[in-house]
């Protein structure tokens, strides 16, 4: 078939690699004149990394393998840690990485068809349809809006964007000085109960560090906000170090707005579909909102036959994630990871990540803390993905 795929971010160019491998013609369309690399870093799991390599993303040097996530308390007590080691033996070796966002979809897009400068100013979801800003139109068997959360084939399918505010906002920055985690296989957070503070590698010497707060437009802690380093700094500057180090740094720091909406169970018409933003807006706590984009992709390369099928697939396990992320638990949970063994933590943290994932859920994953994939190739439908 022919595949149009709208958008160029982690969603569409994985998709369009599985689906090329799937034999399809794919030919993806991005308004930027060049990919887009803005953004910080990303953690990306066992299924993310199971289906990176079934597509055939060389992952070979990639930001940081993670071994380990740490709990803090704000007083620099360690209350629990999460063996990222076991979890990546539970699932096959795939392992878990934190990667800055250029160096994932630099890897991603290598060898995908994409026209860049090519925005879109009208969709036909009936007909597969496109119509570029320069008049020209283009039409395919199937159309997949995976053009983020203000998606114009979102848009046309279901009318105004969706997405709302949660409440919450991250600032973030990236630094090269050196600390205990710059170049560390360990992530920390700390959190009160009332904001969140975490740090993480993304390799080649870079570590990105943010906080979650809460804030609405207007506030001190919004885009914009005077002294906003000043405020940064009174309220985080005695967490443990090396928060108060790196606020010396706090003017670089950019901001996101956590957004969200509710999940539908129909994403698309005919022989139209939405995938990643466009289709589930959500916060980057709990760093889902890449790894649900690749489960899309995963998934609707089985499912490209079957648009509705893979929507109300994928809706099941969406959903859930959600209600989790949407609640900016990492941020809320404060001193109660204390209460818990480390080993309980992680038993608890694969269970989360199995229910988050339909890659995850398919069967022989669970037979042996040894297993690792098959070689058969999702193009042929299989029951798992390649991860050689």
């Amino acid at each position: 078939m022919r595949v149009l795929v709208v958008g160029a971010g982690v969603a569409g160019l994985t998709a369009a690699r599985g689906l090329t491998m799937a034999g399809h013609q794919v030919e993806v369309y991005e308004a930027a004149p060049q990919l887009r690399a803005e953004g910080g870093s990303i953690s990306i799991w066992p299924s993310s990394t199971g289906i990176l390599r079934g597509f055939g993303v060389d992952l070979d040097g990639a930001g940081r393998r993670l071994e380990a996530m740490e709990s803090r308390s704000v007083r620099g007590r360690g209350l629990a840690t999460i063996d990222l080691t076991a979890v990546e033996r539970r699932f096959g070796g795939n392992p878990s990485l934190h990667i800055a966002r250029h160096e994932l979809v630099e890897r991603i897009a290598d060898g995908v068809l994409v026209h860049y400068d090519h925005e879109v100013r009208a969709v036909d979801p009936d007909r597969a349809e496109i119509t570029l800003t320069d008049g020209s139109t283009v039409r395919g068997d199937v159309l997949i809006g995976a053009d983020g959360r203000k998606s114009i084939v979102g848009r046309t399918l279901r009318g105004e964007n969706p997405s709302k505010l949660n409440g919450w906002v991250t600032w973030q920055a990236f630094t090269t000085r050196p600390t205990e985690f710059t170049d560390s296989d360990r992530s920390m957070m700390v959190s009160n109960g009332r904001a969140l503070g975490s740090m993480a590698s993304a390799g080649h010497g870079r570590m990105l560090w943010w906080f979650d707060l809460r804030a609405k437009p207007g506030s001190p802690f919004w885009e914009g906000a005077p002294g906003l380093a000043d405020r940064l700094r009174e309220r985080f500057g005695h967490w443990p170090e090396p928060f108060p180090t790196l606020l010396q740094d706090a003017e670089t720091l950019t901001f996101y707005p956590h957004q969200i909406h509710r999940v539908p169970a129909v994403w698309g018409r005919g022989p139209t579909t939405l995938m990643g933003d466009a289709a589930h807006t959500m916060p980057p706590a709990m760093a889902m909102g890449s790894t649900q984009a690749l489960e899309d992709a995963w998934a609707l390369t089985r499912s490209i036959d079957d648009l509705r099928g893979y929507e109300r697939a994928r809706t099941k396990i969406v959903r859930r994630v959600a209600r989790a992320v949407g609640g900016e638990m990492p941020a809320r949970q404060g001193p109660l990871m204390g209460l818990f063994t480390d080993a309980f933590t992680t038993r608890n943290y694969v269970s989360w990540l199995r229910k988050s994932s339909g890659y995850l859920q398919q069967e022989g994953w669970s037979s042996s803390l040894q297993h690792r994939p098959g070689s058969a190739s999702p193009a042929n439908g299989s029951a798992r993905a390649e991860a050689q």
